[in-house]
């Protein structure tokens, strides 16, 4: 299943005029995913229901729960014991969605972005298939949070002038730069701290300044 910021990446490709070839190849997914997103025309993910084995044994499961004493170990084994096929990966996974032994998460609230209010900064590392063998690269990626308009580049590895090349690309792709950055907590932007507390470092700092935006960790917690 795609996520949104992919299934949008598809939808800006072909509005560009690129065709679900080159999309699927750009992107790394299969053309048959290129056409479902267009067929949809929307960058949402679209709800799927599917029946959870262990749907049948949820009376049993809370009753087991209690009687185990949040052992889930011991829940799984009676389960198998009384004729249940379902794995022990299964079964955590859905005490978790459906909050046996877990208490629910609270959301920690809604985010509006006015255009060009802020924009948001990560680097992680993939195995990408280059040249017929699988290499480690570092993902990086800038979003702009009112539009979700993203640029994403692969390097062999991501330092302090590989996050300036990036971000001059990004920010000419996008034609401006949002008065804001979010990033991860990245040792090539940040010198000290977190969140509000983050101190970036001062060649970043005026990087960011010649280009109208200051950059910010989100806050902890």
């Amino acid at each position: 299943m795609l996520d949104e910021t992919t299934r949008a990446a598809v939808l800006r490709l072909r509005k560009e005029g690129h065709g679900t070839r080159s999309i699927a190849h750009a992107l790394g997914i299969s053309r048959g995913s290129v056409k479902d997103v267009l067929k949809s025309g929307s960058a949402a993910v679209p709800d799927i229901e599917r029946a959870e084995k262990a749907d049948p044994f949820r009376d049993e499961i809370v009753g087991l729960y209690a009687e185990c004493k949040g052992n889930l170990v011991r829940v799984h084994e009676k389960l198998l014991d009384g004729g249940a096929t379902l794995s022990y990966q299964a079964l955590t996974a859905f005490c978790r969605r459906h909050g046996i032994g877990h208490e629910p998460r609270k959301p920690a609230g809604q985010y509006h972005f006015g255009p060009g209010e802020e924009m948001q900064h990560d680097t992680s590392p993939h195995d990408a298939k280059i040249g017929g063998k699988l290499r480690r690269v570092q993902t990086a990626s800038l979003v702009l949070c009112y539009s979700r308009m993203i640029f994403i580049q692969l390097y062999p590895s991501f330092t302090r002038f590989t996050c300036k090349v990036f971000l001059v690309a990004a920010l000419r792709y996008f034609a401006g730069a949002a008065r804001r950055c979010m990033i991860d907590n990245t040792h090539v932007v940040v010198l000290s701290g977190t969140g509000r507390d983050m101190v970036p470092v001062p060649e970043m700092a005026a990087f960011a300044e010649r280009f109208g935006f200051h950059v910010r960790c989100p806050r902890e917690g």
